[in-house]
């Protein structure tokens, strides 16, 4: 190819483009990534490395004029598509990114291959490091119609020596914008009872603009977020994004992953940078050491990309969750699950305990009924005994199976806990089991909590959950579990690998495996994804299960930030969020709490047996609003009328816009002023109908709306707490 002359490999559909670039002195580099379909193309210029044709899927190859380019500068500084750090050279700048390796740099295009299949387009580009015989595969997948695209990098040695892997991108690009000043940069923490806390932030506030133009020179830091061990959202949800103020371009990515993550961003000359990775050597203690022949593959990662700011970007990020989702019978119907420990039972259930809440949670409409932890316990200090998974004797004299049969009787679905990785110090498994089915360092069997944790790579370990599992829903009905995950192992294991970091790594992808094989053995087992509440909250585990618990939050006051955020991190359908009523609530309190439930999968629990009538009759009256609208949920879209939540707001708003109706949840805090301005610029110019859905006796509560201004004013006479689920429409 011409020194002067740069190609491109165009790809994408009617919701996406993607332009890759070609230098002939420099990196691969994608040069756009955008809404919308190719645009006409000149005819396209033989390239002796396109493998296939262009009618498979809209992608050409081209090769443009240097007027059609970027400056030569900007060329030179391409950031790499794909970023492969080794020990033995690096970095090509020193920095402590993931931005401008050594063997990034010096990857050259080497082919690219396009196929449709199930939906999906895909494009594969090839990439060769003559210097080091490293080989790097971009996978990118996008399904029909929608602005997001999954991508993967396979990286193989083709050399004649052992390379040693200390970090490889799956995920890295410059994000186009009019000026990194007029960012934004999005970003969640998460934490223990406070999931999923967004914050949105000018780029500038933690990348500070240094003037690299006068240096000539990429700056070296970043602003980087990581996740440490198995708690892929334990510190940060495994999410980011930046959108431009000006334009409204914005970028929403996430990480597939159901461990150790990073994500960075930073600046570089020709822009701001994104690059994103599972496990890497800084920061996670993970190496890999490819023999001549041998490859690795990085976890999946997603962006998803809109002109229409974070409510674009987000809408496009919800239809490409729904089509990377495992089908399951659950997504169609979302029966409504009752579970008994939340403010309720609190891990010590009985026969007697549980008979009278069964029959109460029956009446209530719930359609799942789950027997959260302590179920196998006969000594009341079950945390370190865990692991058998054996129906207690003392707290069920005639069997768990009377317990389970009352719940089918009521034509709900019985459901149990279980806490599938861990087995417990005490536990008879810890002897049962050899010590290569756990994880261990130096020898030593990892322990946390009093709990062992499986080593998923182990076919003894594997073969104890699959005896497990199919016991309990072959012999005792079980059709739905809860699984929960209390430790942290961290790093990883030793074992059968180059790094500990590998080791997890391994086991991490073992466990995803594992998950696949057990709901094709059991079609409908609906399996719930839970975490210490949301401590695992990633689209590796959220494509194979079914729902996702937000929280183990217990303050009803404090719940709602975090059931209005949930929908950036988790589709509505599959955000679990609790609603607890209970017997000492007043009835403004019992709509308080069910109204952090009805917009999501709505998760039930309380004292439903000790309830005067006129209480229990409110949360029936949830119950069947949160049922009338899940059609609604499958194909709704978030929105944030009060703009994305603050821990401490007194005013909280979650929309979900499905069709012409908008559904607004809105909850008032004690201390709030007793008016609020929810903004709904979807309906700017519309007169409005404006009713309560819930509680729809309930009086208390007005609004008014301006058309022009795209301003819903509400007012709450109701002394707080307050919540109200409203149906909006335009007329």
């Amino acid at each position: 190819m011409p020194a002067d002359v740069v190609e491109t490999v165009r790809w994408g559909h009617t919701g996406l483009t993607a332009v890759v670039e070609i230098h002939p002195d420099g990196p691969v580099s994608l040069r756009d990534l955008s809404t919308g379909a190719l645009a006409a193309e000149p005819p396209a210029v033989p390239s002796e490395a396109q493998s296939a044709a262009p009618s498979e899927g809209l992608s050409a190859v081209t090769s443009v004029a240097p007027a059609a380019v970027p400056s030569s500068l900007s060329a030179r500084v391409a950031q790499p598509l794909v970023e492969v750090l080794v020990p033995g050279e690096g970095r090509a700048r020193a920095s402590q990114r993931l931005s401008e390796t050594a063997v990034g740099c010096r990857l050259r295009y080497a082919g690219s291959a396009r196929s449709i299949a199930d939906g999906w387009h895909e494009l594969r580009i090839r990439l060769r490091d003559e210097t080091s015989g490293l080989d790097a595969e971009l996978v990118m997948r996008s399904p029909d119609g929608v602005p997001a695209v999954q991508t993967r990098v396979r990286v193989t040695n083709t050399g004649e020596h052992p390379v040693p892997l200390l970090a490889v991108t799956s995920f890295a690009a410059i994000f186009p914008a009019s000026r990194a000043g007029g960012l934004d940069l999005l970003y969640a923490d998460s934490e223990w009872l406070g999931e999923s806390r967004w914050a949105r932030r000018p780029f500038g506030e933690h990348v500070p603009d240094l003037g690299l133009p006068g240096h000539g020179q990429h700056g070296k830091g970043a602003f980087a977020l990581t996740s440490q061990g198995t708690w892929s959202s334990g510190r940060h949800v495994p999410m980011g994004g930046l959108t431009d103020r000006e334009s409204g371009r914005t970028w929403l990515w996430q990480i597939e992953h159901n461990g150790p993550w990073r994500w960075e961003t930073g600046e570089r000359l020709d822009g701001a940078y994104v690059a994103l990775s599972g496990p890497t050597d800084l920061d996670h203690q993970w190496s890999e050491l490819l023999a001549p022949g041998e490859s690795f593959t990085t976890v999946p990662v997603a962006v998803t990309v809109s002109g229409d700011g974070l409510e674009g970007a987000v809408a496009a990020l919800t239809a490409y969750r729904r089509a990377l989702v495992r089908p399951h019978p659950d997504r169609a119907t979302l029966p409504v699950v009752f579970n008994d420990y939340m403010n309720t039972l609190m891990g010590d259930p009985t026969t007697d305990k549980l008979l009278p809440l069964i029959d109460a949670a029956a009446r209530a409409g719930a359609q799942v009924f789950c027997v959260d932890a302590g179920w196998y316990d006969d000594g009341g200090d079950w945390w370190d005994s865990v692991g058998e998974w054996q129906p207690s004797q003392t707290r069920f004299p005639d069997g768990l199976e009377e317990v389970l049969a009352r719940i089918a009787g009521h034509g709900m679905t019985p459901g149990l806990w279980l806490e599938p990785e861990v087995i417990g110090v005490r536990s008879p498994m810890a002897d049962k089991l050899p010590a290569e089915a756990f994880l261990r360092r130096g020898g030593v069997r990892v322990a946390e909590h009093g709990r062992y944790h499986l080593d998923l790579r182990h076919p003894a370990a594997v073969a104890h959950l699959d005896q497990v599992v199919d016991r309990l829903v072959e012999e005792l009905g079980v059709g739905y579990f809860k699984l929960d995950y209390n430790i942290n192992p961290g790093a990883g294991t030793d074992v059968a690998a180059a790094s500990v970091g590998a080791g997890l790594l391994a086991h991490n992808r073992a466990h995803l495996a594992w998950l696949e094989r057990v709901l094709d053995r059991h079609p409908h087992l609906v399996l719930e994804n839970c975490g210490s509440g949301a401590m695992r909250m990633d689209y590796a585990m959220l494509a194979r299960l079914q729902l996702q618990s937000t929280s183990d939050q217990q303050d009803f006051l404090r719940y709602p930030p975090i059931a209005v955020a949930a929908p950036l991190s988790v589709l509505p359908e599959q955000a679990a969020n609790w609603a607890y009523p209970q017997p000492g609530m007043s009835g403004e309190e019992i709509v308080f709490t069910m109204c952090t439930g009805i917009l999501g999968r709505l998760y039930l629990s309380g004292d439903l047996p000790r309830m005067a009538p006129q209480q229990l009759a409110l949360v029936e009256e949830g119950v069947r609003v949160h049922k009338g609208l899940r059609g609604d949920l499958l194909r709704g879209v978030p929105c944030w009328p009060l703009g994305l939540p603050g821990w401490d707001d007194p005013w909280l708003a979650l929309g979900l816009r499905a069709g012409d109706t908008t559904h607004l949840a809105v909850w008032r805090r004690p201390g709030a002023a007793p008016a609020a301005v929810l903004r709904l610029p979807h309906l700017a110019g519309r007169d409005l109908t404006v009713e309560i859905a819930y509680p729809a006796a309930a009086g208390g509560w007005t609004w008014a709306w301006d058309a022009r201004a795209a301003e819903l004013t509400v007012t709450a006479s109701t002394s707080a707490p307050t919540a109200r689920i409203l149906r909006v429409r335009p007329l």
